[in-house]
């Protein structure tokens, strides 16, 4: 069967041929700060080698489904079982990478209409069958991990035959579009016509339109091309209960908008097969820009000038400190950064936040809006070395999971984690979440170097960033996440941000969840699943389903 979409390794992020090695400028900084373990090698465990549950699919319903889909598309071989097994968040890799997997589908699914997923999920709920939906497969908060609770079977249905551009209204601006398209297949048939979705998360390369849908994505050009949610106009899901087609309109006043509680579901209420967004013509031009401020506070300040000005950058991202200093020492000489440094000192910026922006659209009116964030910027005591730190950016922006896997193998534990919150909280947030993460895992003696940026921006208020690294705690990795998760999530709950503002909540994010919506809340979204999903089939465990057991 070639569905003839990427697919990632197995056991870790994207494909084979692309990891690069830890810059020594990076590995000396995090050997002072967290103490590089030595000598280690931890490779993953060999395909062949990685335990599993044995499959438990009833005879009668696998027949079933041989009957919509033929025996071709039923999968249960090994590797498949495997590959769609788990997720990119740190304890999928853990248990990919040491070859213990407690829970995987019995088989997975490849349906290829709308309508053998209705029945498909008919059949599911008649049999009582969890079912987990699959896109790219690079969830980082538990969101399509084999849970069966209360069932004795649990079956994967892959969007991946899912994989078609249906139409492309020049006149409207919309894409309609099948559940299964990967980010570059849609970008190219997109561009091909003059148009552009612009929407560009880090997972881009591995990632799906159902998948953003479904856990309310946010692209790093989102500031200016607006998050996933903004952009559906409409879209179709399949349930046990039926389908339910919500047509395309720019704006509707017929009560609550049933679109927005569909998008960012999760997998939980059905299975999302196609959706119509709006796009945008491709710009004239992108127009980068580049600066170090002299602390944190001075570059968060001008990115909400920017944005309050009605500036929209369609890229905008500040690095913190710790950020700035790790992103020089791995992309950049010794010798580049010393001359940097230098440069920057010179102009009194000792301790450098980096932000890098993109304007884009009509040559003029991106100029325009480029030369007053300038002004803003060195009103901020901002410094300047040109474009050239944006278009670096912009050349490494999706290869970054790759280091997490090279960082694993080393013995060192990555992970990230993101929040949004008013500009009024920024900063203490920011400090906190810092703090409480530290502290944490100096408590465990395994200390942490904690960087921060943010990335997308709102009139309101912002984005903020986490990427965590500490030496792996080997034996209790899973133990040394989960406190690394509950302090970081703590932190985010008491200083009033979002416990997600782009990954989704998936099962790790669900402790925290009645504590931003509250409990009603939650009620009425299980009230909605009883009625769609009446055997609580849809992947359960997340979302308003309760948190995983580690």
């Amino acid at each position: 069967m070639d569905t003839t979409q990427p697919r990632m390794r197995w056991w870790g992020w994207g494909e084979d041929g692309h990891d690069g090695p830890v810059k020594p400028g990076a590995k000396k900084m995090l050997t002072k700060v967290c103490g590089w373990p030595k000598g280690v090698h931890r490779p993953p465990a060999d395909l062949e080698n990685i335990d599993l549950p044995e499959s438990t699919l009833p005879a009668g319903a696998r027949t079933r489904f041989e009957a919509v889909l033929g025996d071709e598309y039923i999968r249960d071989d090994h590797a498949t079982r495997v590959s769609h097994a788990a997720g990119r968040s740190v304890p999928d890799l853990i248990r990919l990478r040491t070859g213990k997997l407690p829970f995987a589908p019995d088989a997975v699914l490849y349906p290829a209409s709308d309508t053998e997923v209705d029945e498909l999920l008919r059949i599911c709920s008649d049999e009582r069958i969890a079912v987990v939906p699959f896109g790219g497969g690079t969830s980082v908060v538990g969101g399509i991990e084999a849970f069966r609770p209360d069932f004795h079977s649990c079956v994967c249905i892959s969007l991946a035959r899912l994989g078609e551009v249906i139409d492309i209204d020049e006149e409207s601006l919309t894409a309609t579009v099948q559940a299964g398209v990967f980010g570059p297949a849609l970008e190219e048939k997109l561009q091909a016509e003059g148009f552009t979705l612009g929407h560009f998360p880090q997972s881009f390369e591995f990632s799906t339109v159902g998948g953003w849908v479904a856990t309310r994505s946010a692209g790093q050009q989102s500031t200016g091309y607006g998050r996933i949610d903004a952009n559906v106009l409409g879209l179709r899901a399949s349930t046990p209960s039926g389908p339910i087609e919500l047509r395309s309109t720019p704006a509707s006043a017929a009560g609550p908008n049933p679109r927005q509680v569909l998008v960012g579901s999760e997998g939980t209420l059905g299975i999302i097969t196609q959706a119509t967004l709006s796009i945008t013509r491709l710009p004239e031009a992108t127009l980068p820009d580049a600066w170090f401020f002299p602390d944190f506070h001075s570059g968060a300040t001008a990115l909400r000038e920017m944005e309050q000005n009605g500036l929209r950058p369609d890229i905008a991202r500040l690095s913190d400190i710790n950020e700035t200093a790790f992103g020089l020492a791995q992309l950049g000489s010794d010798l580049q950064r010393k001359g940097l440094q230098a440069y920057l000192k010179a102009r009194g910026v000792t301790t450098p936040c980096l932000m890098v922006l993109r304007f884009d659209g009509l040559k003029a009116e991106a100029r325009s809006r480029r030369a007053e964030g300038r002004t803003i910027a060195k009103r901020h005591k901002g410094v300047t070395i040109g474009g050239a730190p944006e278009t670096q950016w912009e050349k490494h922006r999706f290869s970054t999971p790759y280091l997490r896997d090279q960082l694993l193998t080393e013995g060192v534990v990555v992970d990230t984690m993101e929040t949004a919150a008013p500009w009024s909280s920024i900063e203490d947030l920011h400090a906190e979440i810092g703090s409480r993460i530290e502290a944490t895992m100096a408590a465990r003696g395994t200390p942490a170097f904690v960087l921060c940026h943010v990335s997308h921006l709102y009139s309101s208020g912002c984005s903020l960033y986490y990427t965590v690294f500490a030496r792996q705690e080997i034996g209790t990795e899973l133990a040394q996440w989960k406190a690394l998760k509950t302090a970081a999530s703590e932190a985010i709950v008491a200083g009033g941000g979002t416990i997600t503002h782009h990954h989704g909540t998936g099962a790790d994010h669900a402790p925290w969840l009645p504590e931003e919506t509250g409990e009603l809340w939650l009620k009425m979204l299980r009230a909605a699943k009883a009625e769609v999903d009446p055997a609580g089939v849809m992947n359960p465990g997340k979302l308003m389903n309760g948190p995983r057991a580690l």
